[in-house]
């Protein structure tokens, strides 16, 4: 029997325990799943067990929340992050990676984090959650796909300042995200040769030049060397045709050259269903595409459609029915 989905708690004070709780009464047994995180953070009213292992969870009605207790130092008022809760968030994560790379879990699904709180509390290293999971797993990259019924994109530099994508990205990165992404479409998403669009860094994917040479000097030759190779990727695109519907039917996934040329299309298209999943990993991750949402945690308002979706295709990529 496959293993039940691990969900780390995320940011406490966010809506991640919130709308964990409501995944699991919408799923009830359809995606089999042992949330790890203190229980005292969980909505006054929730329905949780406490466990001492993975294995349990199969043992708990469908209308309550199978739960590896993990204590925290201080309770936490929705909206109100604690930094002293910063370590205990990292811990959980860490646990999760453990319970899935011990095959305890089959996969690994996150709430979302606060990177400030974490780096005011407990001086995270990471850019993200993206690159500490590389850490953990001993990835030499990670590469965040971000998935929806109408479109899938992967961003090449992730979390990194406008001002300095020019730099980082490289010929190696954009090589390398590219490979990444291909392989981990065909293995974990069953198609057998992707189809891949690349965007333009400038306007106009440089407008011949007149807006930026990147597209001329490198981007174009990197990627017709590429497709000399045997993968299925064209570019690159201007950006501002690359997401329309009939451009999206042209392609399986597109890889973008900054963090928003890739998530606003996606969050403008499908917000509520968008799944962020890590490729380039050893293990299986998914997480809701959204953050926090201090604004509105503890009012009853999140929608947690999107960890719902986070959760079915964590369960099917980790081997479940």
């Amino acid at each position: 029997m496959t293993a039940p989905v691990a969900v780390t708690c995320g940011e406490p004070a966010g809506i991640g325990p919130e709308i964990v709780v409501a995944a699991r009464l919408a799923l009830g047994a359809e995606v089999p799943l042992v949330w790890i995180g203190d229980p005292g953070h969980l909505p006054v009213g929730a329905r949780w067990q406490a466990m001492d292992t993975p294995a349990e969870a199969a043992q708990v009605g469908a209308d309550t929340l199978p739960v590896l207790p993990h204590p925290f130092p201080r309770s936490v008022t929705p909206g109100q992050p604690e930094p002293e809760n910063a370590a205990a968030v990292m811990e959980v994560i860490a646990r999760g990676v453990a319970l899935v790379t011990g095959g305890e879990a089959s996969a690994l699904c996150t709430a979302p984090i606060h990177k400030k709180v974490l780096k005011d509390g407990a001086d995270f290293p990471y850019p993200g959650h993206t690159e500490y999971l590389a850490a953990l797993t001993g990835a030499p990259r990670a590469v965040m796909l971000l998935a929806s019924p109408d479109l899938r994109e992967v961003p090449a530099p992730i979390h990194v300042a406008l001002s300095e994508v020019p730099q980082a990205l490289t010929p190696a990165l954009l090589r390398e995200t590219i490979e990444i992404t291909a392989a981990d479409l065909r293995t974990r998403f069953g198609l057998p040769r992707p189809r891949i669009a690349v965007a333009g860094l400038h306007p106009h994917a440089g407008e011949g030049g007149t807006m930026g040479d990147e597209e001329q000097r490198w981007i174009a030759a990197l990627i017709a060397d590429m497709a000399a190779e045997g993968l299925d990727v064209t570019g690159p695109w201007p950006g501002d045709t690359l997401f329309h519907a009939a451009a999206r039917a042209r392609y399986d996934v597109a890889v973008a050259m900054y963090h928003d040329q890739a998530l606003i299309p996606i969050k403008t298209l499908d917000f509520d269903r968008g799944v962020n999943v890590t490729l380039g990993l050893p293990i299986v991750r998914t997480s809701p595409d959204h953050g926090t949402a201090f604004d509105i945690a503890g009012t009853g308002r999140a929608n947690p459609t999107s960890m719902i979706e986070a959760l079915r295709l964590a369960w099917r990529m980790g081997g479940g029915a």
